[in-house]
């Protein structure tokens, strides 16, 4: 490995706002349904995002994530208390 590299960012499934591109981070927007299934799901599977997206057709893992931790994430709940 190249130590020069040791300050770049790893990309995993725990994202940070730091860590992809405002692009990636446009609004997700759910039917009520879709959110309640999500909500069911993640109770019982937890963040197994693929299994979750097959239960929802026409969604991919990675919107299903970025949705959840839009909604849940730390980040985004101090940006959803500033405009209400």
């Amino acid at each position: 490995m190249d130590k020069h590299r040791t300050g770049q960012h790893k990309t995993n499934s725990n994202y940070s706002c730091e860590e992809v591109s405002s692009i990636e981070w446009e609004v997700i927007t759910m039917s009520e349904q879709e959110e309640d299934l999500i909500n069911r799901m993640y109770k019982l599977v937890g963040d197994r995002w693929a299994l979750i997206a097959g239960r929802i057709p026409g969604r991919k893992a990675e919107e299903i994530e970025r949705f959840w931790i839009m909604r849940h994430g730390e980040v985004f709940a101090d940006m959803r208390n500033k405009k209400a």
